[in-house]
């Protein structure tokens, strides 16, 4: 943003007024332009949308003026220091205290909210990414509601389960909800706020009136998921669930399939003494290669902060991926304190920094949307805590490539949790890159007779016009590369270990 200022200033000459004083004379003109805009919008809402726009509204104005105050980046890296030893414990260590015989004491205490503002366009499909088949004919959300019911019948518990959807999610998740009436899950839903994008050059609204459709399809966006807080406050069911006996909610994404309820951590957080009271614990993990780009904790000011790479400055970004100084990573597996939440909304203390995420619209129009992230927060709770956990409890579905992991034999499913199998004698998963022609699931799921044996799996790569017979075994390290204008059909019942595949290999019907 202050970019955006020092080019206007260029026109005015520099004694006319202080620089300082210029700058906050333009941050005025475009706040009252943006008020205008944002009230003129909400004249086109109509019934109950109307309320539901004034309050989302209300949290975008903050918003837009915290992000006409930045000046320059959010971190000073010299102040930058790797969190105390007792500020991210080992799992392990909590893992040893082990579980008590009344942890449905504890469970009662608890609600699962699974962040399910996300569309499946990624990976092809339409609709809610959580409605993607990924294990036996089970979607995302079938494994979270199998999961949680399971916890409910075998500790005689109530865990209900908390959806945070978009205006992209809600209409057709709630469709689907019906079908789960019969289990034994309490499911409530409640939606992000629904923000305009910003034109980059003027900083004002796209959009000309309150409606979704038409010229106005894609000129709101969901705000991420550090929207949380306000909207699950405003949506009344954070009160609700604190006048029912809940004291935590345990956040995670949907799509991460290694996020289930661990007890070990919950009664952690429940056994603390009063005056110690954990509000916030972010389960990280070790990082690798694959995830130098995930946001780490640091110590700051002497708190315990994430730090996304989108804060870090250019001449850092190589140490900040070094797997060496920063050597973990946040899941987004969150463990937060209902109360605090309450607290710090009232106080309007939630402090997280800005992510400008820069888009183009179909027309080619450059525009801006301001969002937040959950974890960012953590700054803002009482005696906040990392908890380095096993890798196994970070399995998120983001491509083609991950859903052959988990549809393959490496995993067994119960209850709707998944689990590395014990056949496999080296916990790490296999490294899995599919080209483009498995971008999408349907295109993907024509590609495989059946899924491969990959137990003894390492390395999988496959790019171009490559199918699999059924039956087929990958074991060690196998490239699979058909060259434009080739295909290769690998044959049913193929087993290949340490290979490289190249050419043209057709399987034709006889």
């Amino acid at each position: 943003m202050s970019l955006y200022v020092e080019g206007l200033s260029k026109e005015l000459p520099r004694n006319a007024y202080g620089m300082a004083q210029f700058q906050e004379v333009m941050r005025q003109q475009l706040e009252s332009s943006m008020h205008i805009e944002l009230e003129k919008l909400l004249n086109t809402a109509k019934g109950a949308d109307a309320e539901v726009s004034k309050k989302d509204f209300e949290g975008f104005r903050k918003l837009f003026h915290r992000f006409l105050q930045v000046k320059g980046p959010s971190v000073e890296w010299p102040k930058i220091n790797r969190p105390p030893e007792d500020s991210i414990q080992p799992y392990d260590k909590i893992k040893v205290k082990g579980i008590p015989d009344n942890i449905a004491d504890s469970l009662n205490k608890l609600v699962v909210v699974k962040l399910n503002g996300g569309l499946g366009t990624s990976m092809g499909c339409k609709g809610p990414k959580s409605l993607i088949s990924v294990r036996n004919e089970n979607t995302f959300l079938d494994l979270t509601v199998q999961q949680i019911e399971h916890l409910n019948k075998t500790y005689n518990a109530d865990v209900p389960l908390v959806l945070m959807n978009s205006f992209n999610t809600d209409e057709d998740t709630k469709k689907i909800l019906q079908k789960y009436t019969h289990h034994r899950v309490k499911i409530h839903t409640f939606n992000q706020s629904r923000y305009p994008r910003i034109n980059k050059e003027s900083l004002l609204p796209v959009a000309k009136d309150m409606g979704m459709t038409g010229e106005n399809a894609d000129v709101w966006y969901p705000p991420g998921h550090g929207d949380i807080y306000a909207s699950f406050y405003n949506s009344g069911l954070l009160e609700q669930l604190i006048a029912e006996g809940k004291e935590y909610i345990f956040v995670s994404n949907i799509d991460n399939l290694g996020a289930t309820v661990d007890l070990c951590i919950l009664n952690h957080l429940v056994s603390q003494p009063n005056g110690k009271r954990c509000e916030f614990i972010m389960e990280v993990t070790d990082k690798t290669r694959a995830d130098v780009k995930g946001g780490t904790l640091i110590q700051y000011d002497g708190k315990l902060r994430l730090l996304e790479i989108a804060q870090v400055p250019k001449a850092h970004v190589d140490e900040f991926k070094s797997v060496t100084k920063f050597k973990i990573f946040n899941t987004n597996n969150l463990w937060i304190s209902l109360s605090a939440i309450k607290r710090l909304q009232e106080q309007n203390a939630m402090d997280m920094e800005i992510i400008v995420n820069p888009k183009t619209l179909d027309g080619g129009l450059n525009v801006i949307q301001l969002e937040t992230a959950v974890g960012a927060a953590i700054k803002c709770f009482d005696n906040a805590l990392g908890i380095n956990v096993p890798r196994s409890r970070f399995l998120p579905v983001k491509t083609t490539s991950d859903l052959l992991l988990v549809m393959s034999n490496l995993y067994s499913l119960e209850a709707g949790s998944l689990t590395m199998s014990e056949r496999r004698e080296f916990p790490t998963t296999p490294h899995v890159k599919l080209g483009s022609s498995f971008t999408k699931v349907q295109e993907y799921l024509t590609r495989f007779e059946s899924i491969p044996d990959m137990l003894e799996l390492d390395h999988l790569t496959v790019s171009g016009d490559v199918t699999f017979g059924k039956h087929v075994s990958l074991k060690g390290t196998v490239i699979i590369i058909a060259n434009h204008g080739d295909r290769i059909d690998i044959p049913a019942g193929s087993m290949l270990e340490n290979k490289i595949v190249s050419g043209n290999l057709r399987i034709l019907d006889h």
